[in-house]
């Protein structure tokens, strides 16, 4: 023990697990306290790591406060039946793993633990948490209890949640207030006893992968189908009848509806072309072959595509595009918002500007090839959708006009070479996706003069390495890299240490660095499907980001 003591205060982690403790040895408590005279007391280091798991220890002791900088606690796989009030007292607490205990109550002080990023109670006896959790802004795992209800209040404390994860309890239903959570990337609510979705789901516009598996859903709101960055949806083993039309606008890579009551699909859902997993088995589909319903997922899309009747909307009036025009420019004087999406227009008419308070301009799909001026008026324009158009030239005169502009689209556009300083004209950006403009990044992009960007889109850009200056960007909480040419994947990706999300997908990389571990637990999604990773099992790819983290973090040398 002295000799693991002393390792501690030079390292500032201590591992004691699977070690029969019966109870946590005082000298952990008083660690710095126990300096030998071999030892320089003025280079021990507080304990900031403490793995207790695998023992059989029944308590802690009030002591626990004399740890403050305590940054990662482990007493899972314990005997404890409740946590002191001094957890509250551990304001640099980032991860606390109290799993397969017998913990009845968590204590109010938790809540002073404003630090705390991931919270394990999983496989306890917990029936409620207490309200001051919710202080716990960053907080996402609260799986495997027996939690009944969660609070609104829990909700509009954590609006910048990236995951959360309350599978495998007993909740009825979904908070109203859910769609507050617009930062959400991923949403476990697996295995509980849910009936509804609210339609304020649609709020949560980040969600990425949904999972709603084994509750007693029997519909689904229309509302999910605008949630345009879905990914992942499993509704398996649930009740549901039908799957909406309105749904069918979703771009799934994985859609699983197993063991559901669906008689049929809506021809609608062969437009699905991103689905690369379809799962129908356990259905009484009636309308659909048994070898179609077996056979591979394109083959479905296919005859489903084929069901859809061309002519079903002849009766219906459609209106003319100057209708729809002269429709948008009138609702953009209520929501200041302007969706020109899809029209065909190669010029935008001047008539549409009528509101001079606009704060979202949508002009994607069509044929613009040069901004209308119209837009250096707009000054309190916060979004900007220039997505597949034909614009050639880095629009840096007019940008420099709209100075609340926080959100720039301008992917999949014949984009020539932005100029050096073009990037100063959006320096207060948070988002900016110029995806699908290979030939437009300068030879070294000054990405660190968009120094509050949050979210960056660099898909299909012919990219064979990260620009550097990426790594300057300490607020970037996504970056999108999927793709591109990368060969490999540079150790500085250690210092974004806000990254939520990194999508590395369809590149020729064969092996992460160890360091890219040290994004764990701020680092939720890690996407790696479509490379040649040789340097990880399948089997640890397969677990998630999570373990490919823990994984990666085990190897760095120490």
């Amino acid at each position: 023990m002295d000799r693991l003591l002393k390792a501690a205060r030079t390292s500032g982690s201590l591992n004691l697990s699977n070690r029969s403790l019966r109870d946590v040895p005082n000298e952990v408590y008083q660690s710095l306290d126990a300096v030998g005279k071999d030892e320089n007391w003025w280079e021990a280091v507080e304990l900031q790591k403490l793995i207790l798991a695998h023992n059989n220890i029944e308590s802690l002791k009030e002591d626990l406060r004399n740890l403050p900088q305590l940054t990662v606690l482990n007493v899972s796989h314990n005997k404890l039946s409740d946590l002191p009030a001094a957890i509250g007292e551990l304001p640099m607490l980032k991860s606390l793993d109290v799993s397969f205990n017998s913990i009845l109550k968590i204590p109010e002080e938790i809540g002073s633990a404003t630090s705390l990023v991931k919270f394990d109670c999983s496989c306890n006896r917990l029936k409620e948490l207490p309200s001051s959790i919710g202080q716990c802004v960053e907080l996402s795992d609260l799986k495997g209890n027996k939690l009944t209800m969660l609070s609104e209040n829990l909700i509009a404390s954590w609006t910048m949640l990236t995951e959360f994860n309350a599978s495998k309890n007993l909740l009825s239903s979904i908070p109203e207030n859910i769609g507050n959570l617009s930062h959400l990337i991923r949403f476990d609510l697996h295995q509980n006893k849910i009936s509804s979705i609210p339609p304020s789901i649609m709020g949560c516009s980040s969600l990425v992968e949904f999972y709603m598996g084994n509750n007693s859903l029997s519909s689904l709101p229309t509302e999910i189908g605008v949630l345009s960055r879905l990914g992942n949806l499993d509704l398996h083993s649930n009740q549901l009848k039908e799957y909406p039309v309105e749904a069918c606008k979703l771009h799934l890579s994985v859609l699983d509806l197993s063991n559901n009551s669906l008689t049929g699909l809506p021809p609608e859902m062969g437009n699905m072309t991103t689905l690369r997993k379809l799962l129908l088995t356990g259905n009484p589909l009636r309308t659909l072959r048994s070898s179609l319903v077996s056979g591979p997922t394109p083959a479905l899309l296919k005859y489903l595509r084929s069901r859809l009747s061309e002519g079903e909307d002849s009766e219906i009036t459609t209106p003319t595009k100057e209708d729809v025009i002269t429709r948008a420019a009138r609702l953009s004087i209520a929501s200041k918002e302007l969706s020109l999406e899809g029209l065909s227009l190669s010029a935008v008419p001047s008539e549409v500007w009528e509101s001079g308070e606009i704060i979202k301009v949508d002009l994607s799909r069509n044929a613009i090839q040069e901004l209308p001026v119209e837009l250096s008026s707009c000054i309190s324009l916060q979004t900007l959708i220039l997505s597949r158009n034909k614009i050639k030239d880095w629009p840096g005169a007019i940008l420099k006009s709209l100075p609340n502009l926080l959100c720039l689209k301008l992917d999949n556009n014949p984009l020539r070479q932005i100029p050096s300083d073009g990037f100063q004209a959006v320096s207060r950006i948070q988002v900016l996706d110029l995806s699908g403009n290979a030939s437009s990044l300068p030879e070294h992009p000054a990405f660190s003069s968009m120094s509050h960007l949050q979210e960056l889109y660099l898909r299909r850009m012919q990219l064979h390495e990260v620009p550097s200056d990426i790594f300057n960007l300490q607020q970037l909480r996504i970056l999108d890299l999927s793709q591109n040419s990368l060969q490999s994947v540079s150790v500085e990706f250690q210092r974004l240490t806000s990254l939520s999300e990194l999508g590395l997908s369809d590149n020729n990389i064969s092996v992460l660095p160890p360091e890219l571990g040290l994004l764990e637990p701020s680092l939720q999604a890690l996407r790696l499907d479509g490379n040649p990773m040789r340097s990880i099992r399948r089997t640890i790819l397969d677990r998630g980001t999570k373990a490919i983290l823990n994984y990666l973090k085990d190897k760095i040398p120490q």
